[in-house]
């Protein structure tokens, strides 16, 4: 995934401005002040949601290696990216400078956190 320097900075300002929130001294408690650098740590899981389909389960069983199956989304429409189980972008598929048997997601709008969004 290519994020701007600029994407990436609205990023970790958001997490740093989180952890400052909990950083309060009736939030410090026993363990002391939150360490960002651990937070920035945690691995997060990523999906690019190019498509779906839905059929009946005597379609899929006749599947076999070779088979097209159409997806809802057609080519040019905006992809979902989702981080843990939430939509936090859309973007387009594009195919990877450095590499071009691969292909990534050009991000195109990043989604607003609510708030009281957990």
């Amino acid at each position: 995934m290519n994020m701007t320097i600029e994407q990436l900075n609205r990023v970790e300002n958001d997490i740093s401005n989180t952890a400052s929130l909990r950083d309060t001294e009736e939030n410090i408690g026993a363990g002391g002040p939150i360490n960002i650098d651990s937070i920035l740590r945690i691995p997060v899981i990523l999906q690019v949601v190019v498509g779906s389909a839905t059929l009946p389960v005597s379609t899929l069983l006749k599947l076999g290696r070779g088979a097209i199956v159409p997806l809802d989304h057609r080519i040019g429409d905006p992809v979902d990216v989702i981080v843990n189980g939430r939509v936090i972008a859309k973007g387009e598929v594009v195919v990877v400078e450095d590499d071009n048997t691969r292909f990534g997601v050009s991000l195109t709008e990043i989604k607003e956190r609510q708030l009281g969004q957990k």
